[in-house]
Formats: structure tokens, sequence, C-alpha cells
């Protein structure tokens, strides 16, 4: 047999992008004498997924076919060993079945196993590029490619007479200046994590399940050392960093600076909320529980990513906190040193929305203002610090079923309560601090305030300082002509 590349699809109700997912497969130019076989795991579905994945296979000629799972309780995890095992075998089988001549050849011409999200598309020629940087070394266990969010067109574009207005928006391929914002947030935080990695020799401590190629011996090596019935676990909300970390033991896992697929945003702040909730909240559980068993070489520049996220995030409040209580007690003063962060965070954020994929001027320009990082970032913090707290809780939340149940539309956002709990803070504590202004101005509360307001802005200062030298080492970093 010639040797081959297998793709495994999980797909949970995907019938809106499991077409396009398979197209993206079609369009690819294989290697030499290297042939593709395609495996879509209808997970659980209730839709028409498995259908139109057959006929897309003979539509794009695909060597293709359709594995069907009931009553999967791991989701993706359990979908992807499915698709495993079915090549493999299954080591809790009590019958032992041994594969046949046929299939022990099979089995030995696989050479690399691309892992895919049905959501996910394939740029033209990214599985040779994918194949070249897994071929390139016998030690490499996984390349990632390199991920870029598809940017849904203008809603304003179809017509509200159009019949099918409401089904073309379901698909996602449209959207709001909302949706559309959202989007190009997400795209340039990937943006700028992809560049990171690369910066730092392309090393990754994340195989993402969107468009990974895995060498079959590392993943067989984290089934053989940890006695797994299949090499993805469902212990950690983040089962791509889990699998990449027992993988880093013995290969490398690098990102592919060429290859690139194009995947989905969240497109509200509800679905997004809950999608990074999962993604910090796994992330945090990796670094913390001991039960796990798994370190990864990057540990260090994970915990580093926390910390910054913590002084950004104390730096914020107690900027405000200072604030108020300055300017409540008439102790305020203005100082123009006060725009030189503000100044080099605009730079930065300038110099990242360039080199974002196909950005727009609009985004340029909202991130040169600050306005679209600044709120981006407060979002991101309030969920670091959700996590955080929620680490001491004594339950634990389904990070995959909380997901899942936001995409589909079966829980609301809170934000708009949130908003206005906020607005009726401001305005009462305006209220009560113009009610007392007389006594909040005296001499006798600016003395026993004013230490407490010394120390805060010596703390707040150096926090600060550092927050600005970090800045300027990453445009320092940026002028490398990394791509993203």
């Amino acid at each position: 047999m010639k040797p081959r590349i297998v793709a495994f699809i999980p797909a949970h109700n995907e019938e809106k992008s499991i077409r396009d997912c398979l197209a993206g497969l079609g369009d690819q130019t294989l290697p030499k004498d290297v042939e593709l076989d395609v495996i879509v795991v209808a997970d659980n579905c209730s839709d028409r997924t498995e259908e139109i994945a057959l006929e897309a296979g003979l539509e794009f000629n695909l060597s293709l076919r359709v594995l069907t799972t009931k009553n999967n309780k791991q989701r993706k995890v359990g979908a992807l060993n499915s698709a495993w095992k079915s090549i493999y075998g299954d080591p809790l089988d009590l019958y032992d079945k041994k594969l046949n001549i046929q299939e022990e050849y099979y089995k030995h011409s696989i050479k690399a196993i691309l892992g895919m999200d049905a959501d996910s598309r394939l740029a033209p020629d990214a599985l040779s590029q994918l194949w070249e940087g897994l071929m390139s070394s016998r030690n490499i266990g996984g390349v990632m490619a390199k991920y870029t969010m598809r940017m849904p067109k203008k809603k304003s574009l179809i017509s509200k007479d159009d019949v099918q207005y409401e089904e073309k928006i379901a698909t996602g391929q449209y959207g709001g200046p909302i949706s559309r914002w959202w989007t190009h947030q997400q795209k340039q935080d990937m943006a700028s994590w992809l560049l990171g990695l690369q910066y730092s020799g392309g090393s990754t401590y994340v195989l993402g399940g969107q468009a990974t190629l895995f060498r079959p011996e590392a993943l067989q090596d984290v089934i053989d050392e940890n006695k797994l019935d299949g090499p993805w676990q469902d212990e950690s909300d983040v089962e791509d960093m889990l699998l990449t970390w027992q993988i880093q033991k013995k290969w490398k896992t690098l990102i592919s600076p060429t290859a690139r697929c194009f995947v989905d945003a969240m497109r509200s702040y509800h679905t997004f909320r809950q999608q990074r909730n999962k993604w910090q909240s796994g992330t945090v559980e990796l670094l913390t529980n001991s039960d796990i068993g798994v370190k990864s070489k990057h540990r260090g520049k994970i915990w580093g990513s926390q910390i910054k996220s913590f002084i950004n995030l104390t730096i914020r409040v107690l900027l405000i906190l200072l604030i108020i209580l300055a300017t409540a007690t008439d102790q305020f003063f203005w100082s123009w040193i006060w725009l030189t962060p503000v100044v080099i965070a605009s730079i930065l954020n300038t110099i990242l929305a360039i080199k974002t994929p196909m950005h727009r001027t609009i985004d340029v320009i909202l991130a040169a203002l600050l306005i679209s990082p600044e709120i981006y970032l407060w979002v991101n913090l309030i969920t670091f610090g959700n996590v955080w707290l929620g680490k001491f809780s004594a339950v634990k939340k389904d990070g995959w079923a909380t997901q899942y149940n936001a995409e589909r539309g079966n829980t609301r956002s809170k934000l708009a309560e949130g908003i206005i709990a906020i607005i009726l803070l401001i305005a009462i504590g305006t209220y009560l601090c113009i009610d007392h202004r007389a006594f909040l101005t005296s001499e006798t509360v600016q003395i026993a305030v004013q230490p407490y307001l010394e120390t805060g802005w010596v703390v707040l200062t150096y926090l600060t300082i550092y927050s600005t030298l970090a800045m300027l080492y990453q445009i320092w970093r940026l002028r490398v002509n990394h791509k993203a």
C-alpha cells in the first residue's frame, strides 16, 4: 500500500458546515505518492450530517467513510477515539480481536493522522505543508496549522425579502457589525498568539484540534504510557492541550510557518465568554491539578500568561479605585506621563492589527484608539477572574456542555443586566460623593486617606512600568518578519 494520511473529523450535528470542511480536503494537493483517507464520525447526530458527508465525499472524489456513534458520553474525545479504534483496534475488546493481513498492511501504511474540526477548512496546499513539517525530522510528534477566523459577510448584503434570509443567517456566513467585530478581535488575538509562538522557535504547548497533523507513533506512545484505550482523554476541558503535553514527553510539537486553516469564531459576547471560560478553566486545571500527572515544558510560559492577566486586571481595578477615591476626596492630580503606557499600547495594538491576516481599515483605527483592544481585554479579564474564583468552588462545571448550550441558544447572556448594574452603581456613587462632598473633602478625611492613596499610586506605578516594559519588548520582537 502507498503511504497515506487519514483525517479524523468528529461531527456532532454539523450538517451546515461538514460539506465546506470536506471541500477544503478535496482542494488539497497531496504530497507525492501519498494518499488521503477521510473518516467522518457522525457523533450522536440528530440531523443530516452523515448523509451530507457521504454526498460530499462523492462530490469531491474523497476516499471517505462515516462512523456513527450512539450514546457517546465523551463527546469529541469519544468520537476521535472511535475513529482511532476503527483502525488500530480497541484494547478494551474482551474478545481481543486481531487485525487481518489487509488491516495490518493498512495500519502500517498510515504515516500521519489529521485531526480536524467539522467547521474548519484547510487552505489549499495546507496539508502538504503540514506533511513537510511533520516529515522534516523523526522526533516531531505533531504539527499544527495557523488558524485564522473566518469573517462573516455583511448581513446587509442579504435582502430582507429573500425567502432564504433566516436560513442564510443561521449558517453563520453572514453577520452584523457586532459579530464581525467579535470575529476580528478573536482573529487579532489568535494572530498575536501565533506570532509569539513563531518568535519562540515555533514550539507550541497546544496542538489545536481544528487542524493538526500527528505522527501515529506519538499517539500510540501516549496510549501505552498512560494505559489508555485511545489517545484523547476527557479529563480536561482542553483535551488538545492535555494530549500535547503528553506527546511532549518524547516528541516535539510545532506550529507550521505556512499551513493555514480557516475556523469559525464565536460571534456573540455570550458564546465567546463560554468558550473562553472552558479554555481558561481547562488551562488552570492542567496547571494546578497534580492528579492529572502531566506537565509541559512550556509551563513557565503559560504561568507567565496567567500572571500577565492578573497584572492587567490589578492595574485597571486599582486605577479605577484610586481615581474614585482621589477625586472624591479632592486629591486627584493629573500627570502627562500617564499617557506613556497608553501611547505604547496604541502602537503595539496597531502593529498587531496590521499583522492580522485580512484585516480591515476600521479594525486598525479602532486598535490605534485602543477602543477594541480594551473592550476585548476586559471581557477576557472578567473570564480570568471568574475562573480563578471558581477554582475555589466545590462545584465543577461541565465546560463542554456549557459551550454547546450557548452556541445552540439554550442559555442567554447576562450582559444587559451587568451593564445596567454598573450604570446604577456609578449613578449612586456619584450622587453620594456630591451629597457628602463637604465631609469627603474635609482635612480629617484627606489626612486619613492620604497614606492609602500614596501606597496605591506607588504600587500602580511599579505595575505600570513592568507592563510598559513588557509591551516594549513585544514591539521589539514584532520587528521580525513573521506572518500570523
